[in-house]
């Protein structure tokens, strides 16, 4: 599922370049060796994203060609320092000739990225490749022996944007490795990804594949332009594709999405819209770790509204063995991983700023059919990779030569999540079903109590009249021992415990619940899988 790339490593590298330093100005590109031509219009259809639906169309028609040529042995040699001390010169930033509020930075190729991508620039509709030139670069410490080649392409690239405050520039969104993306609204820090495609992330039958974006388009914003537009054109063993990003930077930044598919063969294993985050230790799940900070995840839930309209909360965990959860649906309305927990004492990490992490929407545009939100959750020793990702898979496979069209947004949420106005999923503990303080008993592995915080919506309204609030839970094997339901004003709200019991070792059942008063539902449903161990 995961790249071998440490997300440490690739996350150091986007924010330890960043080339703009704190207090940098938006203003005019300079004159000077990044300098675009500008070519003449060369007809009346300026480069729009037919053209590269086009490409995409014609690319699926030849095989795959799954390596990539060598880089220069002084390139190929680089280390993670090494690569991460190549920057790119801000003053040599595209996108800035018409005075709009967005700059284009390229990264270096090196290190664990070895693919070179295409990048241009899309000037009066007319698209023009960025050449590489070392003189856009500073090298710092790292010194290449002999000349690189003209046509060496790039690893990918970044645009800034003044996102915290006027004038200021602060990175944007990153295209690097893979197909891989992030992006960044109002003081937000980099943490979970999103995806192009995903194929095979579950194994079924081999490896996963990751396709690759191996060109892309950013067009020249005009000086009052309030979203970056970019196309992407995507290369895989399975399945090419065209992607167009329009990106609307802000408080909560959202990407628009359209896409066009075209299979190189059936596909049974495809992941729309992928997500792919990591989860290490939280208030449910703290076996791996005796870190002195409490919690250490990216992400620390699926959410999701199915087609009928129902809100699904199901925390993450870093589970013992692999562990993939399936949500059957037709015409989802959205899904996402959030960062619910904002709260720093919960982290107490004066580095990686947890609680500022982001979450990510998915909206789909249309209806998607049927099909599941699939929850992928891996085992992992550490922070340092992901081992989280949730996607779309239709129910129907996708068939060879058959183009596919798909839009969708995906939405950077910050400390503000106000996509449902029901009561939320706030906490989940795991406890002995035993009295506190009470005489120790000894273990029953066969049972476990569940403890739920719901926070939120009309709750403050019915602390008033805690008797007419009630949970109601369920379970897909074993039993329910005993339930109850308590006010908990630290969270304005109730929290809700739950005693189930399974019939054997080894045995899992997937639990669920919700709160109710008057014939009314007051919250999300919360779900967690459980195997008596």
């Amino acid at each position: 599922m995961t790249n071998p790339t440490s997300r440490r490593a690739l996350l150091a590298g986007l924010l330890a370049g960043a080339a703009f330093p704190v207090g940098a100005q938006v203003g005019p590109t300079q004159p000077g060796p990044s300098a675009l031509p500008h070519a003449p219009p060369a007809g009346p259809s300026p480069f729009r994203f037919d053209d590269v639906v086009r490409r995409a169309r014609d690319l699926a028609r030849a095989p795959f060609e799954p390596g990539a040529a060598p880089l220069p042995p002084a390139l190929a040699a680089l280390d993670y320092d090494a690569w991460r001390d190549i920057r790119f010169r801000p003053d040599k930033a595209f996108l800035g000739d018409q005075g709009g509020p967005f700059r284009l930075q390229l990264f270096h190729l090196g290190f664990l990225f070895r693919r070179p991508v295409i990048v241009n620039v899309v000037h009066d509709g007319v698209p023009t490749p960025i050449p590489y030139q070392p003189a856009l670069f500073d090298f710092g410490r790292t010194k290449l022996e002999g000349p690189l080649p003209v046509n060496l392409g790039f690893a990918g690239f970044r645009l800034h944007y003044p996102l915290n405050k006027p004038g200021l520039l602060d990175e944007l969104i990153a295209f690097l490795g893979a197909s891989y993306f992030r992006f960044l609204g109002r003081d937000q820090l980099y943490g979970l990804s999103a995806r192009g495609l995903a194929v095979n992330v579950e194994g079924a039958g081999g490896p996963e594949e990751f396709p690759h974006f191996r060109e892309f388009w950013i067009e020249m914003p005009p000086k009052n332009a309030d979203r970056a537009v970019v196309y992407g054109l995507l290369d895989g063993a399975a399945c090419t594709g065209a992607f167009q990003f329009l990106v609307y930077p802000g408080d909560e930044t959202v990407v628009d999405l359209r896409v066009s598919l075209h299979p190189r063969r059936e596909i049974t294993g495809i992941g729309i819209a992928p997500l792919t985050s990591m989860f290490f230790i939280g208030e449910n799940d703290r076996h791996h770790s005796d870190d002195y900070r409490p919690e250490l995840h990216d992400s620390d839930g699926l959410l999701m509204q199915s087609g009928g309209g129902e809100w699904i909360w199901r925390p993450l965990r870093n589970p013992r063995e692999r562990w993939i959860s399936s949500f059957q649906d037709r015409d989802p309305k959205g899904f996402g991983l959030m960062q619910r927990d904002r709260v720093f004492e919960n982290y107490q990490d004066l580095e990686a700023f947890y609680h500022r992490r982001p979450s990510y929407w998915v909206t789909p545009q249309g209806g998607w059919g049927e099909g599941a939100v699939r929850l992928v959750e891996l085992p992992t020793a550490n922070e340092t990779h992901d081992n989280v990702v949730a996607y779309w898979q239709p129910k129907e496979p996708y068939a060879a030569g058959q183009a596919v069209e798909l839009s969708y947004t995906v939405r950077a949420i910050g400390e503000r999540e106000t996509l449902h106005p029901g009561a939320r999923v706030v906490n989940t503990y795991l406890a002995r079903p035993s009295a506190s303080g009470g005489p120790d008993a000894p273990p029953d592995p066969l049972t476990r109590r569940f403890l739920i915080d719901f926070s939120g919506g009309d709750l403050a309204y019915w602390l008033a009249d805690p008797k007419a609030v009630e949970i109601v839970p369920s379970t897909t094997e074993g039993r329910i021992l005993a339930t109850s339901l308590v006010p908990n004003l630290h969270v304005r709200g109730f929290r809700a415990a739950i005693d189930v019991r399974l019939d054997r070792i080894g045995q899992s059942t997937d639990l669920r619940a919700f709160l109710r008063a008057s014939g009314r539902t007051l919250s999300e449903t919360w779900t967690c899988p459980w195997t008596a161990a």
